[in-house]
């Protein structure tokens, strides 16, 4: 009988390690060098997407992920933080050569490109891909009184 408290205790105490103890994050297996870094800032918020040449998303971040919330996610400072955090995650990666997609009319646009060029990655084109209306929509008919 006291071995059998024995074994019960040991195995609370296991339970009681594991409860606690913090998750472990996985480690990236995936290594690339080059890749692409899409920014699309729009009037509410700016997010951030990093994948490889084959589109293939590696990691991303918003304003939102960041911690800002409500009108604080559209300003230039949120957009530059947000741009340091989606780098820290991916320093792993091993990322070294990136091609900056630019998308939208927010005011993060820049501070994020230029928190990019602050994190040491050699940044081989910046591609603006704001879709900008061409023709418009088709006039409302004349009116007939």
């Amino acid at each position: 009988m006291g071995q059998q408290k024995a074994t019960t205790t040991s195995t609370e105490e296991t339970k009681a390690t594991t409860a606690t103890a913090a998750p472990k994050r996985k480690k990236s297996k995936i290594k690339v060098a080059r890749g692409r870094i899409y920014v699309q800032s729009t009037y509410n918020n700016t997010i951030i997407t990093i994948t490889d040449m084959n589109g293939n998303v590696i990691g991303w971040g918003s304003s939102g992920r960041t911690g800002f919330k409500g009108s604080k996610k559209s300003t230039p400072y949120a957009a530059q933080r947000t741009m340091e955090d989606a780098m820290l995650r991916l320093k792993d990666v091993g990322l070294s050569e990136v091609d900056v997609f630019v998308k939208g009319i927010g005011t993060g646009r820049e501070s994020a490109v230029r928190a990019l060029q602050g994190s040491g990655l050699s940044i081989l084109s910046i591609k603006d891909q704001t879709p900008i209306p061409h023709g418009g929509v088709r006039p409302k008919k004349a009116r007939r009184v």
